[in-house]
């Protein structure tokens, strides 16, 4: 089975009736285009909650928002970390919980993503 995912995404987050909503204005633009030679079916959703960051766009959004940190190795005895995201580059990445601001290598982490709570 084939799929077309497509991502859609808002200041305060993306609900079900949104992601309705999107399907229904371009499937029918799909199926006029015809690009698509197989048989697939479109997905339209919300990258969701733990947004795990990968690209710079990704780290743009995120800025100014609480992140979980995950280390292939501890660093004083811990492994996930969890700050509001100050500053990135293609090397690091500064997160700050209260008054203390961590930098991290790039290299050293094995997952970053969006904070949640339920």
């Amino acid at each position: 089975m084939n799929y077309l995912r497509l991502y859609i995404d808002k200041e305060g987050g993306v609900g079900i009736d949104e992601c309705e909503q999107v399907s229904k204005m371009i499937d029918p633009l799909l199926d006029e285009a015809d690009f698509i030679s197989e048989p697939y079916t479109l997905e339209v959703s919300s990258p969701g909650l733990g947004r795990i960051l990968k690209r710079p766009h990704d780290f743009e959004y995120a800025e100014g928002r609480e992140v979980e940190v995950h280390t292939y190795r501890a660093i004083d005895g811990e492994k996930e970390f969890r700050g509001v995201l100050k500053a990135w580059d293609k090397n690091s990445v500064t997160i700050a919980d209260g008054d203390r601001e961590r930098i991290f290598e790039k290299n050293e982490i094995s997952l970053i993503r969006l904070a949640f709570d339920f």
